[in-house]
């Protein structure tokens, strides 16, 4: 399995009890999802080495505790403090407005006029707003991602439009007096 084809899930924090069992830290907001896992994929020395998994419990709201099969000390102490993956075939497809931030790079946003807002490059999701990073005439540009927003999600065209405050990308590319 390439991590190419794979999604963060989260990270190994911890063990949980003398049984070799670990705590699975979920980097999600439907970690109801992942109450049934079968198996995972752990990313040790740049490689994703799978691990199958025998039983598992919620340990936090955002956090599993796993039982893997055939588990020893050896194979515990490898994991400890790892990045886990899964496919991203095993995504279900979504529709409409909504998006996987993964699947989105690439894709151009328009603004409710036709108006070309850059080609987004990154989704930043670690502060309480999560933005787009585009890049529009070589010019990083920061687009706040309100759902209220979104008007369209066009996969086929790749286009993302948008009802946008105006002024709002001028910001990042019309010069201030003070720059002058």
């Amino acid at each position: 399995m390439r991590k190419e084809d794979c999604y963060f899930l989260g990270k190994i924090t911890r063990r949980h009890g003398l049984a070799g069992n670990v705590i699975l830290k979920l980097d999600t907001d439907q970690p109801e999802l992942y109450n049934k896992l079968e198996s995972i994929f752990v990313e040790i020395n740049g490689l994703l080495v799978p691990f199958f998994i025998e039983k598992s419990s919620w340990s936090k709201l955002d956090a599993l505790n796993l039982a893997f099969k055939n588990s020893s000390e050896a194979m515990v102490d490898q994991v400890l403090g790892k990045s886990v993956y899964l496919p991203l075939a095993s995504l279900p497809k979504l529709s409409g407005k909504q998006f996987y931030y993964h699947e989105i790079i690439g894709f151009e946003i328009l603004d409710q006029n036709d108006n070309n807002c850059g080609v987004i490059r990154s989704v930043n999701d670690q502060t309480a707003q999560v933005y787009f990073i585009t890049n529009l005439d070589g010019k990083e540009v920061v687009i706040p991602m309100i759902k209220d927003w979104i008007l369209e999600v066009d996969r086929e065209e790749r286009i993302i439009k948008m009802e946008l405050p105006e002024g709002l990308i001028d910001v990042f590319l019309v010069p201030s007096k003070k720059d002058e």
